[in-house]
């Protein structure tokens, strides 16, 4: 399984940037997806997840501005980022859990966000 991330790069504070990751190659089920983001100096954090079941999880310092979604058909994840602010420049990396009954963790390369004051 490879992942593929896109949609990264700089935006003042205030604005919008979508991420997407897709996955492809010998995929027979896909369980978790989701986002997470590492700021330097600090731990990989969870920004947000979606099971299959399309229930979401989010991060506290996000909720209420970012969104995440999937596309079972097409093996995508996606985080719509809102409000953005400089606090979120970071890495963000997707992740996502497949297989079945095992289930394995795939990580995406990641992408860089930056938020300008």
């Amino acid at each position: 399984v490879q992942l593929q991330a896109s949609g990264g790069g700089l935006v003042q504070a205030g604005g919008s940037l979508r991420l997407s990751c897709e996955a492809s190659g010998r995929i027979f089920r896909i369980n978790d997806m989701g986002w997470y983001r590492q700021a330097p100096g600090k731990q990989r954090e969870l920004v947000a997840s979606i099971p299959r079941d399309g229930s979401t999880n989010y991060a506290d310092s996000v909720k209420d501005r970012f969104t995440v979604s999937r596309d079972n058909v097409k093996n995508t994840v996606y985080l719509q980022m809102n409000s953005l602010k400089p606090d979120d420049t970071a890495v963000y990396y997707c992740k996502v859990s497949a297989g079945w009954p095992m289930s394995q963790d795939y990580w995406g390369q990641g992408t860089l966000v930056t938020v300008s004051s």
